[in-house]
């Protein structure tokens, strides 16, 4: 199953975070993990979608994400029927 992650930038955001984030979407890329990513034009944040066996399963991966850690962005996960 695919899955969205949605990252929406808190007030709290900070500039330094974006590199651990990028090292983190990098190491899901490398594992298969992750079919793309990208950020909002507006700024306001970002989604990448991701590949893994149950919703549980995206959450635990996308929780790790150094924007949820650092509390930089909300992360929200959900299942997605792309095609």
């Amino acid at each position: 199953m695919k899955y969205l992650v949605l990252t929406v930038r808190r007030p709290a955001f900070r500039d330094d975070v974006r590199d651990a984030h990028y090292a983190f979407l990098d190491r899901l890329r490398a594992a298969g993990a992750l079919v793309a990513a990208g950020p909002f034009t507006d700024r306001s944040g970002g989604a990448y979608v991701l590949t893994a066996d149950s919703l549980d399963a995206a959450r635990e991966l996308a929780l790790q994400d150094p924007l949820h850690l650092e509390r930089c962005s909300t992360v929200t996960v959900h299942e997605w029927d792309a095609r």
